[in-house]
């Protein structure tokens, strides 16, 4: 036997039905992440490109401080070291390389004889010349 259950068919007029909500809360936190990873990788490309040029050692930079750390009491040794060093910025202009040649043809009554004179005036001009010319 079937019981019987009442049905009840009260209509509700004060409940309104279920809205479609638009959920955008996931594409804002892909959007959020995809900046801070952004900006995460920029600043650490930023620091390995300042460690980089940091640490990278300059050819030019030493050879100056050393052209600009010659003691001329050795004459002969001098005259190879600013022969040496100066070779490195020659290259720079065609200014630099005629005033590299003429200083080395300067240079060369000092490197090949068993004794030497101190430099003279002239050659010293030539050579703080040459180190004035310069650019690191």
């Amino acid at each position: 036997m079937p019981e019987n259950k009442p049905q009840y068919n009260i209509p509700l007029h004060d409940i309104k039905p279920l809205l479609e909500v638009q959920e955008y809360s996931f594409y804002y936190l892909v959007a959020i992440i995809l900046v801070a990873t952004s900006l995460i990788i920029g600043v650490l490309y930023l620091l390995y490109r300042w460690f980089q040029r940091r640490d990278k050692f300059n050819i030019r930079k030493e050879h100056f401080h050393a052209l600009n750390s010659l003691d001329f009491k050795n004459t002969k040794k001098s005259a190879y070291l600013i022969t040496l060093y100066g070779n490195t910025f020659k290259d720079d202009s065609p200014r630099h390389k005629e005033m590299y040649n003429n200083l080395v043809t300067r240079l060369e009554e000092f490197k090949y004889k068993k004794e030497v004179n101190s430099f003279d005036s002239e050659v010293l001009g030539y050579i703080e010349l040459y180190k004035e010319m310069i650019d690191v």
